[in-house]
């Protein structure tokens, strides 16, 4: 994963390449814990993390929330008590970009970082 992390975000327009089916699967083994799910047609990257109170799945949202201001792309979250889902996807390509990917993984080390 701290591979994936590293790797540089693209800007991504309507004719940028989706992630073929291979390489998802590739890219996918190197996330733990997250899942592709279609909705509305779409396959979208998903995971939700835990939290032993609102207040700190509500700081990890936030940090996702950098993550995604600084390279403007933005997933949906979903906050609750304890549980924070977020889902990645290319609203311009209408799919999975190598940029749900590496912020995913971004995700990840956010969360590693706020956990250990």
């Amino acid at each position: 994963m701290g591979d994936l992390a590293e790797r540089r975000c693209e800007p991504c327009r309507g004719d940028s390449p989706a992630v073929g089916t291979d390489e998802r699967a590739d890219l996918l083994a190197e996330l733990p814990g997250w899942e592709i799910a279609p909705e509305s047609g779409m396959p979208v990257l998903k995971k939700t993390f835990r939290f032993p109170n609102f207040v700190k799945a509500l700081a990890f949202a936030n940090g996702i929330g950098e993550l995604a201001e600084a390279e403007d792309h933005h997933p949906r979250l979903i906050v609750e008590w304890g549980r924070v889902e977020v889902a990645w996807w290319t609203h311009a390509i209408g799919g999975l970009h190598q940029n749900d990917f590496i912020l995913a993984a971004r995700s990840e080390r956010l969360f590693a970082a706020r956990s250990g």
